[in-house]
């Protein structure tokens, strides 16, 4: 025999640690593995030329393919999939515009019954009603303004940093009036120049995120 009688074959036992641990309460990990792999490159062929591209979108792709050749399987997997997805798309949709318009209503009379009240001692919603933009036609949502508090206090630097450049020019503003030389003027013009540039650029980025100066 390979081993000598009453003599273990692995006198040294088991590896400490070798024995497989079983997955925590709150772990699942076949999901896991199931991801990992989905989502794994592998190299296929697209042509005259080799691609990579993640293991979900090659099936997807040989699905879609054998489906337009006319293999009724694959047809018919392929659209109930796409059926899927779209029905799940619109309902996700359907749910950010349902969300979206009571947000909108709400936050709408809440601000009524503060104007009403005289209350003006408490902040205004991030974002704002006015600022959460609904396309009826199309039932798209969109935000034009800051969404979070960090959103707003980084706008709020930056909006401070725009009211120094326009402190800085109105100063030189006050300077050009007086009587000075040439080349100090020179000078200035220059600084103004750059001073209202840098308003004009700042401002500009305000606007696009949405930001509106307190009032």
């Amino acid at each position: 025999t390979q081993f000598a009688t009453g003599k273990s074959g692995n006198p040294k036992g088991r590896p400490k640690g070798a024995k497989n641990k079983r997955p925590a309460l709150n772990e699942e990990r076949l999901k896991e593995i199931v991801l990992d792999e989905a989502y794994r490159n592998i190299s296929v062929r697209d042509g005259n030329q080799n691609v990579s591209m993640p293991m979900a979108q090659a099936i997807m792709r040989s699905l879609a393919v054998n489906a337009a050749k006319g293999q009724h399987r694959a047809q018919r997997l392929f659209a109930e999939m796409l059926s899927a997805t779209e029905r799940q798309n619109k309902q996700l949709a359907d749910e950010w515009l349902s969300t979206a318009m009571d947000y909108k209503i709400e936050w709408d009379k809440e601000l009524a019954r503060r104007a009403t009240l005289g209350i003006t001692d408490l902040p205004d919603p991030l974002p704002h009603p006015d600022q959460v933009k609904i396309d009826m036609n199309t039932g798209q949502v969109w935000v034009e303004g800051p969404m979070t508090k960090e959103d707003q206090a980084e706008l709020e630097g930056w909006a401070q940093k725009r009211d120094g450049f326009k402190d800085d020019a109105d100063f030189v503003r006050g300077e050009l009036e007086r009587d000075i030389e040439d080349e100090y003027r020179a000078f200035l013009e220059g600084d103004l120049a750059r001073a209202q540039n840098m308003v004009d650029v700042i401002q500009n980025m305000l606007d696009l995120n949405g930001y509106k100066d307190a009032s």
